[in-house]
């Protein structure tokens, strides 16, 4: 209770993503300066105490600060604001201006597609569904953890969930697309930023937790917005590399 008074924060209710709600508070609290730099952040133990949530939604939230550069987490030190302006992980230095318009010709694709699919199967999933989308999504964290580019397990996620809309043309739409949607099939090894990429791929990996959770609690629209968010802000990632 003693850090939730002097931290200020507000304690989390159970409308929409936990980890998002809690990762909000603390991206805003370093940000500002609140929290300065070389300074720690409350134990996990005590921010789960004061946003009353549990152990595994604080270390999403964590981990997502760390995607964005703001944190780090050293064993027996704990997790140290390392700066207060976000730097936007990517996956490479640079791309060829025709790669990344074929990026974003392809996730323009995925946009139409996909948030539907995400929200139907938040409505028509059954227990062979949540089985294998919860099998993918931890096998795309594990591989990405291991610092792999994760392209085969993304798309087996992402293949999971238009497997559980339950349309068979959804899916035979779907699967001839194979790795060749995930973006970065497209780069080269010779251009991956390992550090950079890295915390991208954690990125990508709170947002498949987002929309894992929403089409779990069967929330279509919830699940339709955080496919669209993820899909969205990798096309406005990739423009950047266009316009600079």
């Amino acid at each position: 209770m003693a850090v939730s008074n002097s931290w200020g924060v507000k304690r989390i209710t159970r409308e929409g993503s936990l980890s998002k709600a809690v990762l909000e508070q603390l991206e805003r609290r370093i940000t500002s300066g609140d929290t300065p730099v070389g300074s720690k952040l409350p134990t996990e133990s005590e921010l789960c105490d004061a946003f009353g949530v549990s152990r595994t939604v604080i270390r999403e939230a964590i981990t997502h600060l760390k995607s964005l550069g703001l944190v780090e987490t050293r064993r027996g030190v704990g997790t140290t604001v390392l700066r207060t302006d976000v730097v936007e992980p990517r996956p490479a230095v640079h791309i060829s201006p025709t790669t990344v318009e074929d990026i974003l010709q392809v996730l323009e694709l995925r946009l139409t597609l996909e948030p539907s699919a995400a929200e139907l199967a938040a409505l028509r999933h059954d227990a062979e569904d949540r089985a294998r989308l919860e099998a993918r999504h931890a096998e795309f964290s594990a591989v990405q953890a291991s610092q792999s580019q994760a392209r085969r397990e993304d798309f087996a996620f992402h293949h999971a969930i238009v497997k559980a809309t339950h349309n068979v043309f959804f899916d035979r739409f779907y699967e001839p697309l194979s790795e060749s949607m995930i973006p970065r099939s497209k780069l080269l090894s010779i251009d991956i930023d390992p550090s950079s990429s890295a915390r991208y791929l954690e990125l990508v990996q709170q947002e498949h937790a987002r929309i894992l959770e929403a089409i779990l609690e069967r929330d279509g629209p919830a699940a339709r917005t955080a496919m669209h968010d993820h899909l969205n802000r990798s096309k406005e990632m990739y423009a950047r590399y266009l316009e600079e």
